[in-house]
């Protein structure tokens, strides 16, 4: 038997092989950057100025939230000696709902959400919503621009607690950050696309014509989530530009990715550390992880719409459909405590104000549809994931991040991948979850950036 797995092990990596040497590296498509995502009779005539945007909970719209709050049709009582398992368990609905509707200070709340400077300016026909923090140095210092980007349920809220951190200096660094954080097209206060096609490259280039209109043509990106995907777009789009790329949800789609998942399932040690194996192997647990934990990927990839209009009619609902993320995406053993294990990492106040992003804006069908969107044919067809790109990338893997690929498949595609940081700590909500450490690993990373630039001599900043 010993043989027999080692003869297959051989031929698949033989295949492997082989399949590199016959598959052209793939070219980089074309994304047009004026490509027009809003009203058509508005074509050509869009203000493009930089204008102050306030978060703004209208009275109206609290007093018909808390009315829908307090009057939610109550749901059947969960199973007996069943937790998280069958999704959010609605024994601990009322405290949430009650404490949305009595307890959560919306005054309060909003100015905190207004704590950072935020504008809208129109890029594409789409009027975008970003947060921007520019420090204030002494002599020697230097202000680098990067870039955030969240991801789905989450929104600009994510980075609140982080945005302090990278905006300060520390000791043993020459720098800080000026942070730039949109809320993704469709999301929280961003417009979203009036026509079908705009998802995740699409989506990176009007984040490129952002930070141009904010006078940067070279900077650092970041992501989790979509955002790690927009951000690998924009490192593989506009390799010139992007400076370095920060991942903590690092996922690789190619071929030979597959193959080499394929081989260690067979041979772990041919692919991962041994005390790494677990995060990937066996398959059969990985896949009936997926199949359970990814339905809501199908719904939303295909009909988002439909589920849209409950979760846009019933806070409660939306409340549920989101919260039950925060529980098992920060670590998967949630589901099995009786509250979700939901306030181990956050408070009733931060998911709330997360919450509040998309109900505020009625942005929560929009968001769903970048599923659909980044799942259609044409996308899919461009084969972006499989570009490679020469950005100099770092990589923090999360012990409970929904993914986990070692370094010898990220570089696939990441050709400078410099690190990866993996810890026995976080999920996949990083920067809410534990903005220190994301804060303190991203200065690492640039730092090793700015180094490798040195020694490759491209001009920076």
């Amino acid at each position: 038997m010993a043989k027999f797995i080692f003869l297959l092990a051989i031929l698949a990596v033989g295949a492997g092989v082989w399949f590199m040497v016959q598959t052209p590296e793939a070219p980089i498509p074309h994304y047009d950057p004026e490509e027009w995502w809003g009203p058509s009779a508005l074509k050509g005539r869009v203000d493009k100025m930089i204008k102050p945007f306030k978060v703004q909970f209208e009275e109206s719209m609290i007093k018909d939230l808390k009315n829908r709050l307090k009057n939610y049709r109550k749901p059947p009582p969960p199973l007996e000696g069943v937790a998280f398992e069958y999704g959010f368990n609605t024994k601990n609905l009322d405290s949430w709902v009650n404490y949305w509707a009595d307890k959560y200070n919306f005054a309060q709340r909003e100015a905190f959400l207004n704590k950072f400077p935020q504008f809208k300016t129109n890029i594409q026909g789409l009027d975008i919503h970003f947060i921007r923090v520019k420090p204030q140095v002494t002599q020697g210092v230097q202000v680098l621009p990067l870039l955030l980007v969240h991801g789905w349920p989450g929104s600009v809220r994510e980075f609140y607690e982080a945005i302090p951190l990278l905006t300060t200096p520390r000791q043993g660094y020459d720098f800080v950050f000026e942070v730039v954080v949109p809320s993704l097209p469709g999301y929280g206060f961003s417009d979203a696309a009036i026509r079908p096609g705009l998802a995740v490259p699409q989506t990176a280039v009007i984040f490129k014509n952002l930070m141009s209109r904010l006078g940067h043509k070279k900077f650092y990106v970041q992501g989790g989530d979509w955002g790690a995907g927009v951000v690998s777009a924009l490192s593989t789009i506009y390799q010139d530009d992007i400076l370095g790329h920060h991942t903590n949800m690092a996922f690789v789609q190619h071929p030979m990715a597959t193959m080499k998942t394929l081989v260690g399932s067979v041979v772990p040690s041919l692919v991962v550390e041994p005390h790494l194996a677990e995060r990937m192997y066996p398959l059969s647990w990985f896949i009936s992880y997926v199949l359970e934990e990814f339905g809501y990927f199908h719904l939303q990839a295909t009909k988002p719409d439909t589920i849209g209009v409950a979760l846009s009619d019933s806070p409660a609902g939306l409340l549920a459909y989101i919260l039950e993320k925060f529980s098992t995406w920060v670590n998967h053993n949630n589901k099995f405590k009786a509250d979700g294990g939901i306030e181990i990492r956050f408070t009733k106040d931060q998911l709330i104000d997360n919450l509040m992003m998309y109900w505020s804006s009625n942005s929560i069908t929009t968001s769903m549809r970048f599923y659909a969107e980044n799942m259609s044919s044409k996308i899919r067809a461009q084969n972006l994931a499989t570009v490679k790109t020469n950005v100099p990338t770092w990589a923090y893997q999360a012990r409970y991040e929904l993914f986990y690929q070692p370094p010898s498949i990220l570089k696939h595609k990441f050709a400078n991948l410099i690190n990866v940081t993996v810890t026995d700590d976080g999920g996949h909500f990083l920067a809410f979850e534990m903005p220190e450490e994301l804060s303190a690993d991203i200065f690492k990373a640039v730092k090793a950036f700015k180094e490798f630039h040195v020694r490759n001599k491209k001009t920076e900043l």
